[in-house]
């Protein structure tokens, strides 16, 4: 065998060994790039969403995109996110749609597209996404009920509503509609008031409505509001009426500021949800969906009533106020 020869032979001996193993070049199979758009991004809540989605993602070995609009209710703002994306022709979108019916087209057009979706935290109407990933909203709003019921005892109960279209909260509006059901002691004064996307238009809604069902007269047992904003809203409001306590108010999310009413019993409940879990699922779900595996048609993330109490318990401040720092660059 001549020099010529074996130097020829080898080189053709390491191609062939490294065919299987691409360094990013031309050969290098695609990096997926999923792209996650949540409702908003200023609520606490969808920054435990986004450091579930770079858990994953990193797991994974893909790549994430997180956009979304800066409000919840700028659903023009959501639309055209989705749409951005579907033009780039990410590999997969991961969505928490502003509205149940408006975001349905978008989403078929990006499957007509082949781009896959996973909607989470709230649903879609149609059957064009790939699975849906959340909480057990009406399951979780009867939590609060039994909750509110424990507490309060008896009394006239107002419900709070988010804003209309959010399946989510509309469907933790239901759950607690229904458990109060069971607890003939409490009346539902009034259920049939928006908040908003805003804690500055929930504390709005909130004080008018305290002063229509003469809260201060002692009309008003307790309270329950469907997520972080409403809550906040209404805490402010009762704080400014002077019936912190007086009124009990069981709500829904976590942030700082609810904790310490919390920890302050200005607020005798909290149910939480699991967003970095949502947020970890619904883009392993996707990739799942990618490389075409089967996946569940929905997957609960689970919730739990949190109280002053399960505060001490250190699973449930990892749940409320978990460590984000590790995975998003703040």
């Amino acid at each position: 065998m001549t020099r010529r020869t074996a130097l020829l032979l080898s080189l053709l001996s390491a191609l062939g060994c490294n065919k299987d193993k691409p360094t990013g070049g031309a050969g290098a199979p695609k990096r997926l790039k999923i792209a996650v758009v949540p409702k908003g991004t200023t609520h606490e809540f969808w920054k435990s969403v986004h450091a579930g989605s770079v858990k994953a993602a990193r797991e994974l070995d893909v790549d994430v995109v997180w956009k979304g609009p800066l409000k919840e209710d700028d659903l023009k703002a959501q639309i055209d996110v989705v749409q951005t994306f579907v033009a780039q022709g990410v590999d997969g979108i991961v969505l928490a749609p502003l509205n149940d019916a408006a975001l349905r087209a978008p989403v078929k057009a990006a499957v007509v597209a082949k781009i896959p979706v996973v909607v989470f935290d709230s649903d879609l109407l149609g059957d064009a996404h790939s699975s849906f990933v959340a909480t057990d909203n009406v399951a979780a709003g009867k939590l609060a009920a039994d909750h509110l019921a424990k507490v309060a005892d008896k009394g006239g109960v107002v419900v709070l509503r988010y804003q209309e279209g959010s399946a989510s909260t509309a469907n933790r509006e239901k759950g607690f509609v229904e458990g109060l059901k069971a607890h003939p002691s409490m009346t539902i004064v009034s259920d049939n008031q928006y908040g908003g996307a805003t804690t500055e238009s929930a504390f709005s809604t909130s004080e008018t409505l305290l002063v229509a069902k003469k809260a201060g007269e002692g009309n008003v047992a307790g309270v329950f509001t469907p997520n972080e904003s409403t809550t906040f809203g209404m805490l402010l409001a009762l704080r400014k009426a002077g019936l912190t306590k007086k009124v009990k108010l069981v709500g829904f999310d976590a942030s700082d500021k609810l904790l310490e009413a919390l920890r302050a019993e200005e607020i005798e409940g909290l149910v939480v949800q699991n967003p970095f879990n949502m947020g970890y699922l619904a883009v392993k779900t996707m990739v799942e969906v990618i490389r075409g595996k089967k996946v569940p048609a929905r997957i609960d993330t689970g919730a739990k009533l949190v109280t002053k109490a399960s505060l001490s318990d250190p699973a449930v401040m990892e749940l409320v106020k978990p460590d984000l720092k590790k995975w998003l660059d703040e």
